[in-house]
Order: C-alpha cells, then structure tokens, then sequence
C-alpha cells in the first residue's frame, strides 16, 4: 500500500493508504523524493480548481514532483529517453499528441490533456499526483532528467523557474539591455527575476506588498536591481521615473486575485512594449483598464497557461549550475500529514513564520 494525501473535497485533505501500481497498470510509476508547493496548491485546497471544471474530488494533489523511477514501458522509455532508475521531474500536462494544439507544439491548449494533480482517484491506478510516496505516469508523460547532485529542495524549483523561462524570457521576449518590471514578488515572481537576467535585461523593477518585504530583498538577492511596496508607493509612476520616463520594455504581472495588477501593467509599459499576463484573478473585472491605452502605446498584450518543454529544461540547467542562491527560496521542508500546515503558511496564516517555497517530502 501506498500513503497518499487525498483532497476529498474542499478545505479537506486525509491521508488515505492507496494499493501500489503494478506494471502494466501505468506507463511508469516514481517513487517520489519530493513534491514542491505553491499558491496553486492553496487555490486547489480551496476549491477553485474544482468549480473551474479542471479537477475532480477525490483526487492526489501535488504538481511539482522529482521522483525515482521504479519501473517504466520500455516504448515510453525509448520515447522519453529515459530508465529505470533514473531521478526526473514531471511536467504537470501529458497531452493527447495528434490535435492541432499538440502538432503545433502548444501542447499545453490540448483540450484532452491529462492534468497531474487534478485527476481523480478512481481513474486506475489512481496516484496521480505528487503528495504521496508513489506516483502513476501516462505513457504520453513529459519527463526531464535531474543531476543526482541537486539537493531535493532545489530540485523541486524546476516548476516555478520553468514559469520564469516561459512568461518573462520566453513569452516577453526580453532582449540583452531591456528593462524589465515584475508585478508580484512570489515564486513565480522570484524565478522571473532569474529569467529575465539569464536573458540580458539591465534593469529588473520588482513590486510587492508590504507584508512581502521579506520576498522583495530575495528579488534583490537574485538580481533585482529595485524593488516597490505597491500599497506604499505609485507603481506607474514609479517604475516610469526609474525607467527614465518612457516605461518599462517589458511588463511580466504574476500577481495573484490582484486585477488592478492588469492597469498598472498597461501603465508601466513604455509605447510599443510588451505585457504578459499570468497572474489568475479569479475572474474579476480589471477597475481602471482603459483599453485606448493599449491601442495608443502600440502594445503587446499576451495571456500564458502553463509551461513549456524548453522552459523547464531551461530550469533545470539553471537549477544544476549553481550560479543563483536558490537556497534562500526554499523555507519549509514537510511530511505529508504537514500538508495543511504548509498550505496556512502559503496563505500567511502562522504567526511569526513566512513561507515562500515548500517541498513535501513524503518519506
């Protein structure tokens, strides 16, 4: 048997004992070294997921896994490039592979894709996700090799620096010379910062809340050349004086359930220059967008799901070199029966602690 946490519904996580996949049964089973865990997780405790149609109860969260694996089919194993035995990240989406998205190599809009985390336990095997000592993989998996000389602390990072790759390097196209402003100092904030120096930007403004002070000096420990307190200071302004008046080249908001985040992203972008949205706001309307200021200024406006394959490869190589403090992202390593813990830490509800990235170790 296998011990696994379960989100039964919401607000409510149990440790179940779940029977152990045999071959035949998956296309692979890991054993899980760690799991990390972000504001997604919470939203997902909460119910969101689930009221958006993308999830069912009961099901295994957990969505940033590194893992060991036990055994593998040998044609997905010749198709991954991978064996038994060695240590890999999982990307969150396996995708169908013969819609337009997939062929197009936007695998992440395949309608048919197979979320991690989300799916629910009476879909055999039924460990899909990375909150438990084993996990289940499809054939069709997206997995990435991670040197055994990374701590599991790290390793789990590759998820929210892949977003960093994607939104603020990849999707911006940050360019050698840009400056750069980060709406939102979290994790995905945080990688960004990472992204955008790895690309050349010469300046990178980074903005949170005042009870984030603790996030904005990492953003600063990871390269960050100035940082904002949004609700102490004027973002627009702010970030146009630091640009030399014109604005920021590129905009990156990952702010979370914050839709005023939007306006202020469309302000700060200098004419002609680039925002990117991918912070979620639960579906509420953006007060104060006035949408001629995005005609006027000739902007770039993109939305971003998800994460690429050369994203979290990006990551990972980032993750191996060394060549950041990631260290001081990881806070809290804890058990499985510690996930509700975790998740009132995410949220900030522990007095006297701040979390920033947690890494679930199941044992």
């Amino acid at each position: 048997m296998v011990k696994a946490a379960v989100q039964v519904e919401a607000g409510r996580l149990e440790i179940w004992d779940l029977p152990a996949p045999g071959r035949g049964t998956a296309g692979a089973l890991i054993r899980i070294e760690g799991c990390g865990m972000c504001g997604s997780d919470l939203e997902s405790f909460r119910g969101a997921i689930v009221l958006a149609g993308l999830g069912s109860y009961p099901y295994v969260p957990g969505h940033e896994p590194v893992g060991r694996i036990e055994w593998i089919d040998p044609e997905m194993a010749e198709r991954s490039e991978v064996s038994e035995g060695d240590r890999v990240a999982v990307e969150p989406f396996v995708p169908c592979g013969v819609c337009r998205h997939c062929t197009e190599g936007e695998y992440r809009l395949c309608r048919r894709r197979f979320i991690y985390s989300l799916a629910s336990v009476h879909i055999s095997p039924g460990l899909w996700g990375g909150f438990a000592q084993f996990m289940a993989l499809r054939p069709g998996s997206i997995l990435h090799r991670v040197p055994e000389s990374v701590p599991i602390e790290d390793a789990v990072l590759f998820n929210p620096l892949g977003a960093g790759f994607e939104w603020a390097y990849r999707a911006a196209a940050t360019r050698p010379g840009d400056q750069v402003a980060i709406l939102g100092a979290g994790q995905r904030g945080l990688a960004a910062v990472i992204a955008v120096r790895e690309a050349g930007a010469d300046q990178v403004i980074v903005t949170g809340l005042s009870r984030d002070r603790h996030k904005l000096d990492l953003a600063r420990a990871l390269g960050a050349t100035h940082t904002l307190v949004a609700d102490e200071e004027p973002v627009v302004e702010r970030i146009r004086e630091l640009t030399g008046g014109p604005g920021a080249d590129r905009v990156i908001d990952v702010t979370s359930n914050a839709p005023e985040a939007v306006a202020q992203a469309v302000g700060a972008a200098r004419p002609g220059g680039t925002v990117v949205l991918a912070g979620l706001k639960d579906r509420h309307p953006v007060p104060g967008l006035v949408s001629d200021d995005i005609v006027y200024k000739n902007l770039t406006v993109k939305g971003v799901l998800g994460v690429s394959a050369w994203s979290f490869a990006q990551a990972i190589r980032i993750i191996a070199s060394g060549r950041y403090p990631l260290h001081l992202l990881h806070t809290h390593t804890l058990k499985l029966d510690q996930l509700e813990q975790g998740l009132r830490l995410l949220a900030g509800q522990v007095e006297g602690e701040t979390a920033v990235h947690i890494t679930v170790v199941p044992g």
